[in-house]
């Protein structure tokens, strides 16, 4: 790695730029660069087409993001989370800011932040614990400027931890109109759970909890990232799980306890789901 003290006309700053090894490369979270910045006086950065995805803190002053079309405002205690291989630019006002930053990549990224977008993650967001993500960005700036063997693996563990904090914060029921339909979610889910052995239908929960199915199928999806019928699958097939390793019950015997009388569709979707038979699963566990 290579730290950068460096001071210009409009910024004063601190970085890393970080090369990880190529085992990183193509398996974790990789580090490009991370650090902090005082600006000095009004600039404009941009950036298009890099492979990299930035978070960046602003701990004190304001400014303004340019990304995917929209600008946004910037204050003290917001969080920025974009993909950077769109166009943006960040500027800051004339209440110059302090920003902490790092810019990473990974193969698996573009999927992460899509998945960050459906959950509802924004652009720009307010954190719940400003002082929680300083200290991830802290920790990474001493993780790529130490020697320990693991950095890597160091790097990849906070990186991963970042992600977490940026999905905690994805989600704010209390701003969305499907708050309205919160409890009743709570319920239909605890139904779920408790009857999922049943022969449930899309129709026997409109009726039960009367509410639109169509809307139900879709504010459950929002809500807790899978469909009615995928829900109730993963619950089935882990308490095959559970039997099959927990009990000497046939496989015929399985499928009747956990609701799908049909041992061999059991054996064709716990084969999709878990990559082997339930006879494997067996003897291997």
């Amino acid at each position: 790695m290579d730290y950068f003290s460096s001071s210009s006309p409009s910024v004063s700053s601190q970085r890393i730029l970080y090369t990880p090894s190529g085992f990183a490369r193509t398996t974790l979270l990789y580090l490009q660069e991370t650090g902090s910045l005082h600006a000095l006086s009004a600039h404009t950065s941009h950036r298009e087409h890099l492979a990299s995805y930035l978070v960046f803190l602003v701990t004190s002053g304001s400014g303004e993001l340019k990304f995917n079309g929209k600008s946004y405002q910037l204050q003290a205690g917001d969080c920025v989370f974009i993909d950077c291989r769109k166009p943006y630019s960040h500027a800051t006002s004339t209440d110059l800011w302090t920003l902490q930053w790092c810019h990473f990549y990974g193969h698996i990224m573009p999927d992460v932040y899509q998945k960050y977008q459906e959950r509802g993650g924004q652009p720009v967001f307010h954190p719940k614990e400003i002082s929680e993500l300083v200290q991830v960005m802290t920790e990474l700036y001493a993780a790529a400027g130490s020697d320990s063997y693991v950095r890597d693996m160091k790097i990849n563990e906070i990186l991963n931890r970042l992600i977490y904090i940026l999905m905690d914060n994805s989600w704010h029921p209390e701003h969305t109109a499907r708050s309205r339909k919160r409890i009743d979610l709570e319920g239909i889910k605890r139904y779920l759970d408790e009857h999922y052995t049943e022969h449930i239908t899309l129709e026997l929960l409109s009726q039960k909890f009367f509410i639109n199915k169509y809307y139900l199928t879709k504010i459950f999806k929002e809500t807790y990232g899978v469909t009615i019928i995928s829900y109730i699958e993963e619950r089935r097939i882990t308490q095959a799980k559970n039997l099959l390793r927990f009990t000497d019950m046939t496989v015929n015997e399985i499928s009747t306890a956990i609701g799908l009388n049909d041992a061999n569709y059991l054996t064709r979707r716990f084969r999709k789901i878990e990559g082997m038979s339930p006879g494997e699963y067996r003897k291997k566990w």
